[in-house]
């Protein structure tokens, strides 16, 4: 059976655009609930040590204020780790509010105080006097580099075993490159602030907004905290304002909002400021020792890469920083480490592209290093070292068209007119420099469920407990649907966000098209053959003997392919089912073929900058993105996905960086105003290609992901281009204008 509506590949505006910018689309905080209280968080102004007094007396004087949870007042729910972990919890045990007096990091939440306004919660949190007996903390990292260490267990995928000899072959190399490339620590800020709103019912079950980027995963978290049966725990979550990974784990807003509400028997809100959002995950801080050999001709002799990350004391935090070497090179010789180095902070979380945006950023400069030493044109050195092959282990991609990424991204940017020499090319005073880089990201499926429903009035209803943190699920999932049931893109309804739906993965990883897309696509097909099953029982049915093969879904209707005349309503079809509705629900998991291979999308990113040569400012001026992401679902969509990731790129190389002061412990700029983010007039023109293959085995569509590929190639490419301009190698990131003066 096919279908022949084709909305897939057509850029497709999207279906919740209207909802969101007349304001009818409601976020966390925005829910409407009578008799709501509202929690404000009280944090720690230390960074380790113990509360030894805590007065709340003055703030539960004032009239209205309901009350002041304190570790002294916490009821004793569970008190197991493992109840407390989530779906992305790292090895360890995880932080749990006002457990204890104990601190471990600076701005740890210590209390809440709840009121009948957030007004007057905001003012009585003022009035909370509190008393610490202060210990010794620890946040810096340099420092701390000798005490590094190999966790037992790794979130992240283990350092892949040695390949050849690493020491050896950078002993024989013609050419030899060590540098160590650093980052800072990296706050996510996306534009909706943590918010929890909990309503615990008179049945004793639980209804929860949260803002989070997997219901399911907090409704497991509730269920184990609060010994709450989960099918009694419904969590809700149908709009996101940008998570970039800060709500895959449930953060202590949801817990502190279920417990108010619980105790008190109100709803309660609690929303954290943006202050706030500073006081847990980040990107690690990251130092990186790179040791390349080369040959004269340019061929890779060996890579050696030691990786050491921040993490807390805690929880063992890891991402897969050291696996890029044997994804985007061939080398017969590699060793790769990554050590942890635990500090008086929160548990690091994942990040946009988490240890991909870290490691290629390092391999990708080193590489840029290497071809500069050699005197190779950088993409004619990537061409002489590419590989068909995950070295890491040893298998072969699905799919892989990184070499006509080469071509087409080079020929539109005008790579060849590139003269070589760095400080070369000059405006004026303005330093012109080109650099490119290229990346990869898994292409991971996930096994995922989706319903169908399809009415008498030809509406489709598709469900799912995804999540659309603003990358187009709503959309896409509805062109996925019309197109496999051959249905206007109007006549499709999709519907996420909501634990009670059918189960699916956290959205992260770019995995959720792959994941929940071929689910919603299988749902489709089973409706399908209901359909035709129902056609073949009416009087004189022109489809009685036909195959599945033999017919097309086309506008409603199911068409003999041999003869076009011959047609039934899907409304005609659907009066065999008592003029009911017709359902059904499918799970999607991975096929047993794709372990033979491993799928990548791939990308390369050129950029130019412009240095001021008196004033060492730098301005990107142009970017070209060429991706490989296999099929592309909505290329309207798709195309913002990268752009996001040029623009986070941009802040990653010359302006994110969060700065801990280690005589406080503490992150100093924690607001938009010190914090450094790109804004309109930061970001360059734009051009984003797309190379499209058919890729068969990555899953049933064909797509690849794209919500971190955009990234991991574009804070190199700029690093690269201000070397070429100015001839100065900075390898600390972020790029400021002290750095090159």
């Amino acid at each position: 059976m096919t279908a022949s509506s084709h909305h897939i590949g057509k850029p497709a505006n999207r279906v919740d655009g209207l909802a969101k910018v007349t304001g009818q689309a409601k976020y966390t905080a925005e829910h409407d609930v009578p008799n709501l209280a509202y929690g404000v968080v009280i944090n720690s102004a230390i960074a380790k040590g113990k509360i030894t007094r805590i007065d709340t007396s003055a703030a539960l004087a004032l009239d209205g204020v309901l009350q002041v949870f304190t570790h002294e007042n916490r009821p004793g729910y569970s008190w197991f780790d493992s109840h407390y972990q989530d779906e992305d919890s790292p090895p360890g045990a995880p932080f749990r509010p006002l457990k204890s007096a104990d601190i471990h990091f600076s701005m740890q939440p210590i209390a809440l105080v709840v009121a009948k306004t957030f007004e007057l919660a905001r003012y009585a949190a003022l009035l909370v006097h509190v008393e610490y007996e202060a210990e010794a903390h620890d946040t810096n990292f340099e420092a701390n580099l000798p005490k590094a260490y190999k966790p037992k267990q790794y979130k992240s995928t283990p350092p892949p075993d040695p390949r050849g000899d690493a020491e050896k072959g950078l002993a024989q190399a013609d050419v030899m490159l060590q540098e160590t490339y650093t980052h800072s620590a990296e706050h996510h800020n996306p534009m909706e602030m943590h918010a929890a709103i909990a309503i615990w019912n008179p049945d004793g079950s639980l209804k929860v907004y949260d803002k989070i980027q997997g219901v399911q995963n907090s409704q497991k978290y509730l269920s184990n905290a609060f010994g709450v049966p989960q099918e009694k725990v419904q969590v809700l979550s149908e709009y996101v304002g940008g998570g970039f990974g800060s709500g895959l784990r449930p953060q202590y807003q949801l817990f502190l909002a279920v417990m108010a509400a619980r105790e008190l028997n109100v709803p309660v809100k609690v929303v954290l400021t943006r202050q706030q959002m500073f006081s847990f995950g980040h990107r690690p801080k990251t130092t990186q020792h790179f040791a390349l050999g080369a040959s004269k001709g340019g061929k890779l002799q060996a890579v050696k890469q030691d990786v050491f990350a921040e993490t807390s004391r805690f929880e063992d935090y890891s991402e897969d920083v050291v696996i890029w070497p044997g994804i985007l090179y061939h080398s017969d010789n590699i060793e790769l480490s990554h050590k942890l180095v635990a500090l008086d902070v929160y548990t690091p979380l994942d990040m946009r592209a988490p240890g991909g945006t870290t490691g290629i950023y390092a391999l990708e400069s080193a590489i840029d290093e290497m071809a500069h030493q050699l005197q190779l044109d950088p993409l004619e050195f990537r061409r002489i070292n590419y590989t068909d092959r995950d070295l890491n282990e040893d298998k072969p991609f699905t799919s892989k068209t990184l070499q006509e990424c080469y071509r087409q991204g080079a020929e539109k940017f005008g790579w060849a007119k590139r003269s070589p020499a760095p400080r070369s090319m000059k405006k004026g005073r303005q330093l012109i420099g080109w650099g490119m880089a290229q990346g990869a990201w898994e292409a991971k499926q996930q096994e995922a469920s989706a319903s169908a429903k399809l009415s008498i009035d030809g509406k489709l209803t598709v469900s799912s407990a995804t999540a659309d943190i603003g990358t187009g699920t709503y959309t896409v999932m509805c062109q996925i649907a019309a197109e496999t049931l051959g249905l206007p893109l109007e006549s499709v309804t999709f519907k996420l966000g909501d634990s009670a739906l059918p189960k699916s993965p956290l959205e992260g990883g770019s995995w959720t098209v792959s994941s929940v897309g071929s689910a919603v696509k299988l749902v489709c097909e089973k409706l399908q053959e209901e359909l035709l099953k129902l056609t073949q029982k009416l009087p004189d049915s022109p489809l009685k003997n036909a195959k599945p093969e033999d017919v097309t879904f086309k506008d409603g209707q199911i068409q003999l392919k041999a003869d076009a005349g011959k047609t039934v309503s899907f409304a005609d079809a659907l009066q065999q089912n008592g003029g009911k509705s017709l359902e059904a629900e499918a799970t999607q998991k991975p096929d047993k073929e794709q372990k033979q291979y491993v799928s990548y999308a791939h990308a390369v990113t050129f950029a130019e900058v412009l240095v001021d040569e008196d004033l060492g400012t730098v301005k990107v001026t142009r970017i070209v993105s060429a991706i490989d992401g296999g099929r592309i679902i909505n290329p309207k969509t798709a195309r913002s996905q990268i752009l996001g990731g040029v623009v986070w790129g941009i802040g990653v190389a010359l302006e994110e960086h969060s700065v801990m002061d280690n005589h406080l412990g503490r992150f100093m700029n924690h607001d938009l105003d010190k914090y450094h983010l790109p804004v309109l007039a930061d970001i360059p023109e734009t051009e984003v290609i797309f190379v499209e293959t058919e890729d068969s085995i990555v899953n049933p569509l064909g797509a690849k992901g794209l919500g971190e590929i955009g990234i991991v190639s574009v804070a190199p490419a700029i690093a690269n281009a201000v070397f070429h301009a100015t001839g100065k190698r900075v390898r600390d990131l972020p790029i400021t204008l002290d750095k090159l003066l």
